[in-house]
């Protein structure tokens, strides 16, 4: 597993000193934004719950089957050998908290999907929850934050699905009740409960069964219930879109009560590796990937990023968010993407057409072909389905609009730059007219036509002159005045020749055609 001993677990969103989290920005960038995964469709696994429960050590064994499943193409048995340490996430035993923050992986797994489809799969450590040092807020934003960004949330519990516990829940998922009001959905995808150390496998066996049974029972609201206990139980229900728990046995002494014990395979019990062989991939196999949605819309890894800068901004305040502002954050981060993709559309067209390796392009023709790219790009903006309402996806309209008319003026620099006789014209256009009006002279003297042949001489003396005065504004920067002069009378006259130009290009393909339709005529009548 040498590529899971060179990988780590990156922080990307830490805790500060005051109980607030800051966002790693480059971190972040360099695992979201690379070029091979960025437009990839998005699976993101998190593990949250109480501290020292086990969750960086569940997380080493999801790393195991990854790289055995995605990174080496293997099928069968993927949990290594029974003396190899457990490696990736960092974890150890005791009593203190080993993880702060959240943290990703640092090699992010490419997958196929059955469909054909080629995804991204991040796995998401979190920061345990109610140890000395963290307060109800720091837990409450952990556990959110996690939440809202992953497709599936792996809640670790310790023993059994405690009161405690679902009221936990209900406290770090009530941020999305707006947001499920205002997009019809539920806000979140997959809750998975996993119940660690079981110890009642006569009342339920371990397992994906025993769980489904346990988590009926304790999620059940009936007649007698307390009403704050039925609106606990409804509202964990309305939050999620699957609800499903997994028991699993104690792993065994040695791991308990060992301080040497490092993860090797040969100290853990029989049962709890069975049990893990069941677990781990009904979340990572192919089939069972779950792709993150907000909206309904897909996220690729470029719009993960988006989110995680949207939610990080509301919540590094003093207090926590109100859901009305996790609901606009959710909403701004949608219709960013939108415009990002938007813009992606735009930039495809123009590059095909104006990139940089790409040669001049008459002003005109890249002025239409920019108003076909805006459309198209426009079209992709407004045919993607955005939370907010029409008013806010209109502001993000209208600055997709402008972004893409300052896009299209640095496109049309670059074309004109391309243009080697705008770059010349001056010197160009004076050392033809300097030329034409010195062989006018010399025609003019074999003619005898003095008059002219001295105005053609003064004519070709003033555009040497004008060539001196512009290459030396050119190369000093002096008479910088006197050369825009100069470039303005060279543009004119290019101007007038171009016209010209194609004026007799036109009455040339008219008399062509005349002659041909004449000819035609003729033809028939013969």
């Amino acid at each position: 597993m040498e590529d899971l001993k060179s990988g780590r677990g990156v922080q990307v969103v830490t805790p500060g000193e005051d109980h607030t989290f800051s966002l790693d920005v480059e971190a972040l960038e360099a695992l979201l934004l690379r070029e091979d995964i960025k437009d990839r469709s998005v699976v993101v696994i998190s593990v949250a719950g109480a501290f020292r429960k086990g969750k960086s050590f569940l997380l080493d064994f999801f790393l195991r089957y990854m790289q055995h499943k995605y990174n080496l193409g293997g099928s069968g048995e993927w949990m290594g050998a029974e003396n190899e340490p457990l490696s990736g996430f960092s974890w150890r035993g005791g009593s203190e908290r080993d993880t702060a923050g959240l943290l990703l992986w640092s090699q992010p797994f490419k997958a196929t999907l059955d469909s054909g489809e080629k995804v991204v799969v991040y796995l998401m450590d979190t920061q345990g929850t109610f140890d000395s040092e963290s307060t109800v807020r720091d837990n409450a934003t952990i556990f959110a934050l996690s939440t809202m960004l992953s497709s599936v949330q792996i809640y670790n519990l310790s023993q059994n699905i405690e009161e405690d516990d679902l009221q936990h829940l209900q406290l770090f998922t009530d941020y999305g009740r707006l947001a499920q009001e205002s997009s019809g959905g539920k806000p979140f995808q997959r809750l998975q409960l996993l119940v660690r150390d079981w110890s009642f496998p006569y009342e339920h066996a371990y397992g994906a069964e025993g769980g489904r049974e346990l988590l009926d029972k304790r999620l059940t609201v009936h007649e007698g219930q307390h009403h704050e206990l039925q609106s606990l139980r409804k509202h964990i229900a309305s939050c999620f879109e699957e609800l499903a728990c997994f028991l699993m046995p104690h792993p065994g002494l040695k791991v308990a009560t060992n301080p040497e014990f490092n993860g090797k395979l040969s100290d853990i019990s029989q049962d709890f590796k069975n049990s893990l062989r069941q677990f781990v991939p009904m979340l990572l196999a192919p089939e069972n990937l779950i792709l993150k949605r907000i909206g309904g819309q897909k996220l690729k890894s470029k719009d993960l990023w988006l989110y995680f800068k949207s939610y990080m901004n509301i919540f590094n305040g003093s207090s926590l968010p109100e859901p009305k502002t996790i609901l606009e954050a959710t909403a701004e981060a949608n219709n960013l993407s939108a415009v990002a993709e938007a813009k992606e559309v735009y930039e495809t067209i123009m590059e095909e057409l104006a990139g940089g390796s790409k040669p001049y392009l008459q002003p005109q023709l890249l002025e239409e072909e920019h108003r076909r790219a805006r459309d198209k790009a426009l079209h992709s903006f407004h045919s993607k389905k955005k939370m907010g309402g029409d008013s806010l996806s209109e502001t993000y309209s209208i600055k997709l609009t402008k972004e893409l008319e300052d896009q299209f003026e640095q496109y049309r620099q670059y074309n004109a730059e391309k243009n080697l006789l705008r770059k010349l014209g001056p010197l160009a256009v004076l050392c033809a007219l300097a030329l034409l009006c010195y062989l006018l002279s010399v025609l003019a003297g074999v003619l005898g036509l003095q008059t002219v042949v001295v105005l053609a001489q003064t004519a070709a003396i003033g555009c040497v002159g004008m060539l001196l005065v512009w290459c030396y504004a050119r190369a000093t920067g002096n008479l910088s005045e006197l050369g825009s002069q100069v470039d303005h009378i060279a543009d004119s006259v290019m101007e007038l020749a171009a016209q010209y130009a194609g004026r007799q290009a036109t009455a040339v393909a008219l008399s062509y055609s005349e002659e041909k339709m004449s000819y035609s005529a003729d033809k028939k009548q013969s």
